[in-house]
């Protein structure tokens, strides 16, 4: 079968070289600063890794618990919000290659009656278009008060949520534009591509991304919760004002209000295990990983990132020194994820920071992943 032969390819991408420790870039001191960096605009912990052909490199800085004064440590886990996306998209694309879901299906075909009202139309919306970004579908998180205040997140922060009834928020409201002719960044999207992995296997997207990556990877410490408010093991804490008032740990969340947009866990090692694995053609076969791959100007993220550009679950962002990286960040209430692997697949780095942070944040974030991809000493 065409999905055993996926996970075969999988789980020998354990035999692709992840240079170990012993051997590290030779600008240790520089990575350190730019967490330094990052760390000094505000933010509670911050944690980065970097791993080349010369290696792996760690720097931490601030604290992963305020009520205990622990710092942070590499190997701590972190809520990686829409980086969650390029988990499933992965599935996607699988099923793609396994001819059980095409990329030119309706949503309607999948999810009937489901996009409807107010404009919105899922027989004109393909999965292409949900995984793009290039829909059309409204963004049910601006119509979503649990995000919005202290207060409203402490009512909510432990509901459970159903994808269907976050998509009934979003359907609330008009199309952003008719499908295919705008591009326009919309977590709904990715709601409804989760619910169309169920659809289409008879399991959650949170089973498919666990036993198609997160098993055979032997990413050990990731995983796609459905409901639980914990983040097990070692980890950093979130902490968010949501924008006035006193800071509060936001640690402990019901995922499902994030759901297939954002709900995963990680590290930066298993981050790293998995973008390295999915661009040096592991994960997928060569006809959807070129579609992965395969992008539209994205200007919605011009502002942090110029140049951008979303494939199907992947942004491609320029470098500075020439060239470009894949990557896609995630964002929740307390927890800020970015990383970037350089196109050939041989040096990723990723970093995480807590707390809300301020305007120069998400840019030495942004320029930390930058200046590491584009250290000779890296490549």
């Amino acid at each position: 079968m065409v999905a055993a032969t996926i996970a075969a390819a999988a789980a020998c991408a354990l035999a692709v070289t992840i240079p170990a420790s012993a051997s590290t870039s030779s600008t240790p001191n520089a990575l350190q600063q730019q967490v330094n960096a990052v760390q000094q605009t505000g933010t509670v912990g911050v944690a980065a890794q970097v791993t080349s052909p010369r290696g792996q490199l760690f720097a931490e800085a601030g604290q992963a618990d305020i009520a205990t004064m622990s710092s942070v440590q590499s190997g701590d886990a972190f809520r990686i919000g829409s980086s969650t996306k390029t988990f499933v998209a992965t599935v996607m694309l699988q099923l793609v290659a396994e001819h059980r879901v095409s990329l030119e299906d309706t949503v309607e075909r999948w999810l009937p009656g489901l996009v409807t009202g107010a404009g919105n139309d899922g027989s004109k919306i393909t999965v292409r278009e949900l995984l793009q970004q290039t829909s059309g579908v409204p963004e049910y998180l601006s119509d979503f008060p649990e995000i919005t205040s202290t207060a409203n997140f402490q009512a909510g922060r432990f509901t459970t949520y159903t994808a269907a009834q976050l998509v009934a928020i979003a359907m609330r409201q008009a199309p952003e534009f008719a499908p295919g002719t705008a591009w326009e960044y919309s977590n709904t999207n990715y709601i409804l591509a989760g619910m169309i992995i169920k659809k289409a296997t008879g399991h959650t997207w949170q089973h498919e991304v666990t036993q198609r990556i997160i098993n055979p990877l032997h990413l050990s410490h990731t995983i796609a919760p459905i409901t639980s408010s914990a983040i097990p093991g070692r980890h950093l804490h979130g902490y968010s004002n949501f924008g006035s008032g006193p800071v509060i740990d936001v640690t402990a969340l019901n995922p499902s209000a994030a759901d297939a947009a954002g709900a995963m866990i990680s590290t930066t090692d298993d981050l790293t295990r998995f973008f390295h694995t999915l661009v040096t053609g592991k994960l997928l076969a060569p006809a959807q990983l070129t579609a992965m791959e395969t992008t539209v100007p994205a200007p919605g993220l011009a502002d942090v990132l110029p140049g951008a550009r979303y494939g199907l679950g992947l942004m491609q962002i320029p470098l500075t020194c020439g060239g470009s990286y894949y990557a896609h960040g995630g964002d929740l209430p307390g927890y800020h994820t970015r990383e970037g692997v350089t196109t050939d697949g041989r040096t990723t780095a990723v970093a995480v920071q807590t707390g809300d942070g301020t305007a120069t944040t998400e840019h030495a974030m942004d320029n930390l992943i930058d200046r590491e991809l584009c250290t000779p000493a890296t490549r």
